[in-house]
């Protein structure tokens, strides 16, 4: 397995060392100008930029994870979208040429990933985040940007004929991440992406070997779905292209985020199954608690809230005692 932490894109010298210094080699990053300083990675020059910046402080750049750049029109079918998946092709051919293979992207339509709640008290007062969905009965959308899921399907499907050949033919894995939380419709928008199923329909539609998926095994876990067995299939079916590995207490309408070791699942146990079951490519810890020092982020959809550095340096500790004891070879 490869162990990699999703970093900022512009140098960042506390969590880009910090990264090095607990062993990690390979990074994530999200490339979008608002984070990087520099145009979106549809701009060949900018992607390579990020890139080398990666590789002078010892890292190799795996893959980008994230909306990259405004995804609206294109989730919500919009009329400016063909030009928009234009630009997100252009973005895959700069990822092969520049030997990035890894996308991890997601189709929540104008709310991404989500949490009502960023001051959660954790072990020790750690602060971390979490969910609500009663403290958001009359936080809606406004209607003129409100989807049916029927259209979410539609505007998928589309976005994923276009862009699944460039990536085959680039050599880029396509990731695709469940919806956070995974409730339907949320905000008075629909979500699509809330159960296995819903993978199952993505994935018989189109068997390109560039189709897969980013087994976030929280958010699995909030659909109720069984993590060993939906995992055990799609990996030997070599569908599941990136493991996030984080816990949550509690259920879909109402959870929080934990320390790694402080949750429910068995943590230990999750990571030799999937390496029993064959896995050998790229994790990362996700949402880590905030500890003692660090200052508390806002939630900002991206690298902001859980993404501080102690939380993942324990979390990184932690994966690596496990690999070590029993006898999975981290790179």
């Amino acid at each position: 397995m490869k162990l990699s932490l999703l970093l900022p894109p512009k140098y960042d010298v506390r969590k880009w060392t910090l990264a090095r210094q607990i062993g990690v080699n390979y990074a994530i990053t999200k490339a979008m100008p608002e984070l990087s300083g520099r145009d979106a990675p549809y701009d060949f020059e900018s992607l390579r930029a990020i890139k080398k910046d990666f590789k002078e402080k010892g890292f190799e750049l795996y893959g980008l994870e994230g909306d990259q750049f405004d995804m609206s029109p294109i989730k919500l079918g919009l009329e400016s979208r063909d030009e928009q998946i234009e630009k997100y092709c252009r973005m895959i051919r700069n990822m092969g040429q520049l030997d990035i293979p890894l996308l991890c992207y997601n189709f929540m339509a104008v709310t991404g990933w989500y949490r009502s709640n960023i001051n959660v008290q954790e072990r020790g007062g750690a602060q971390t985040s979490g969910f609500n969905l009663k403290s958001m009965e009359n936080d809606l959308a406004q209607e003129e940007v409100r989807i049916s899921e029927e259209k979410l399907w539609s505007n998928l499907f589309y976005f994923l004929d276009a862009v699944l050949p460039i990536a085959e033919a680039s050599g880029v894995k396509m990731a695709l991440h469940p919806d956070d939380p995974p409730i339907s419709p949320f905000r008075g928008v629909a979500r699509i992406l809330t159960s296995a199923a819903s993978f199952e329909k993505v994935l018989a539609h189109y068997p390109s070997p560039s189709n897969g998926i980013t087994f976030c095994q929280a958010t699995f876990k909030t659909m109720n779905e069984d993590l060993k067995a939906v995992s055990a299939k799609w990996i030997k079916e070599d569908k599941i292209f990136f493991i996030h590995l984080r816990d949550i207490e509690g259920d879909v309408s109402n959870f929080h985020e934990t320390f790694i070791d402080n949750g429910p699942t068995p943590i230990a146990e999750m990571i030799k199954h999937y390496y029993d079951c064959g896995f050998d490519g790229i994790i990362r810890s996700d949402h880590a608690p905030t500890m003692y020092g660090e200052t508390h982020q806002a939630f900002a959809s991206g690298i902001s809230t859980g993404y501080n550095m102690l939380g993942h340096v324990f979390a990184v500790g932690y994966i690596n005692g496990i690999c070590e004891s029993a006898g999975i070879k981290l790179e």
